[in-house]
Parts: C-alpha cells; sequence; structure tokens
C-alpha cells in the first residue's frame, strides 16, 4: 500500500530543500521523523510536517501502523518562481527570483515478503562463507606472486642502468 502526499509551492528553493529530502530518503518513517527533528535546515520542518501528515493519512485512511512505514520516494520537484527587482547603478534594475518548490513524499508498507528478502537465510549465509573463504585463499597467492616480483625486482635494478636511453641535462649532476 502507497500513501502520498504534496506540499506545493514551498517558498525555499528546490535546491536546499533537496538537501534535507537526501537525508530521510529510504528510511522509516520513525527513523526520518527523529532526524528531521535535529535537522538544522530550514526545509527540516515542513518536510517534518509532510512526514507527520502523510503517516496520519495511513492510520486514518488505511488502518496501518506507524511501525511497517519507510519512505519509498521522496521528490523535490521546482515551482513558480516569483519575481522581484532590486534596483541597482545607474537607474538600472536587478531580477531577483524567488524559488519555490513542490514536494511529495510517497510512505510503503514494510510487508511480511519484504522483510524476508532483507533477511539472508542459512544456505545464502554458507555460500557467502565460502565465496569468502576462496577469495581469500586467492589473495594469499596474489601477495606471495607480489613479493616474488619484488625480489625480482631488486636483482635487476643494477643491470637497468645499462639500458636506459640517455636524456639530455641542462646542467650535470
Amino acid at each position: 500500500m502507497e500513501i502520498t502526499a504534496k506540499l506545493n509551492n514551498l517558498r525555499i528553493a528546490p535546491r536546499k530543500v533537496r538537501l534535507v529530502a537526501d537525508l530521510v530518503r529510504g528510511k522509516s518513517a520513525y527513523e526520518a521523523n527523529e532526524l528531521l527533528g535535529f535537522c538544522v535546515k530550514r526545509g527540516s520542518l515542513p518536510l517534518k510536517k509532510l512526514l507527520q501528515s502523510c503517516v496520519q493519512n495511513s492510520k486514518h485512511n488505511f488502518q496501518i501502523e506507524n511501525d511497517n512505514l519507510f519512505i519509498k520516494e521522496i521528490k523535490v520537484d521546482e515551482g513558480v518562481k516569483l519575481k522581484r527587482w532590486h534596483p541597482m547603478s545607474r537607474g538600472r534594475a536587478g531580477a531577483i527570483q524567488k524559488k519555490t518548490c513542490h514536494v511529495t513524499l510517497t510512505l510503503s508498507e514494510l510487508s511480511n515478503s519484504t522483510k524476508s528478502v532483507l533477511m539472508p537465510s542459512l544456505k545464502d549465509e554458507k555460500n557467502l562463507l565460502s565465496k569468502e573463504e576462496k577469495k581469500e585463499g586467492k589473495r594469499v597467492s596474489r601477495t606471495k606472486k607480489s613479493e616474488f616480483n619484488f625480489s625480482r625486482d631488486k636483482e635487476r635494478k643494477g643491470s637497468d642502468k645499462a639500458n636506459l636511453k640517455k636524456v639530455f641535462r641542462r646542467k650535470a649532476i
């Protein structure tokens, strides 16, 4: 079940509201509410009110508990720009754009099937462990190989000077 709430014509620039929206995207409703409560940015209060409104809508209209809700999607779109003018030198006027934004918040319910997908089964854990062990085995062989290369490089260093191409140097060293 998806619950949507919209906030139109919020008088804060969308770029600034997106910073706050990115904090709570994908979080549970409870965790997002806590984060927004402690966020010092100006866009956090309207987003917190929108989130609380959406949670209350889900409770009232669909009888869904708060514990099962998470933020599925939060979009911050550009709204109408209010045009204002500021006097400048030589009688000119400079344009000022007072930007607004539209925020769309979609909450979704965690179902039992989603919870089982999040929790890996025992077979998956065993497969993961065996893959990790294989990777560790490869890593060990790589370190042995690299040690071998280092020892070979040390032997070659003396003979490399003869094979180097002469480089023009303006000043003698």
